[in-house]
């Protein structure tokens, strides 16, 4: 096979992979949101098909983004009934751990002593296009492949 159509072949398996592998990564987003239910703040959690994300921890995190205090776990129904201790007012970040890839983070304003929900903001989640950026690095990759392998049989 000559050399161009080598890459070509290898350019578009490349990228038929990342479209195909695509749909696998995006059904790891956690989608949580907060609800006042009977003056309780309950959080519901689940992954972005709509399944419970049951388990995952939910923690403050400490101003350095390290872990804090542990509030609970999601329940079956990816659910939590939240007791938040007493704190000072300003933001309050809150991460839900469902392991590496299965986070989700929220800031949570506090107004003496009680969560304005209006003013929530859930951290942004990576655009899924963002993919395409890498397809000019890897036809690069490829290419450069390509080239020294063509070396290595010339000499």
């Amino acid at each position: 096979m000559p050399k161009w159509s080598s890459l070509c072949a290898l350019s578009t398996a490349a990228m038929l992979s990342g479209l195909i592998n695509q749909q696998a990564a995006d059904a790891h987003g956690v989608e949580s949101s907060l609800r006042y239910l009977d003056g309780q703040l309950e959080l519901s959690s689940s992954f972005s098909t709509g399944e419970p994300v049951e388990g995952a921890v939910v923690r403050l995190l400490q101003p350095d983004g390290s872990a804090g205090d542990e509030l609970g776990t999601i329940d079956a129904d990816g659910r939590l009934q939240l007791q938040l201790p007493v704190m000072a007012d300003g933001l309050v970040d809150l991460q839900v751990d469902g392991g590496p890839g299965h986070r989700d983070y929220l800031t949570l304003p506090l107004q003496r002593g009680v969560v304005n929900l209006d003013e929530v903001v859930e951290s942004p989640q990576p655009l899924p296009w963002i993919a395409w950026l890498g397809a000019p690095a890897l036809f690069g990759l490829v290419s450069t492949m390509a080239k020294v392998r063509g070396l290595q049989r010339d000499h």
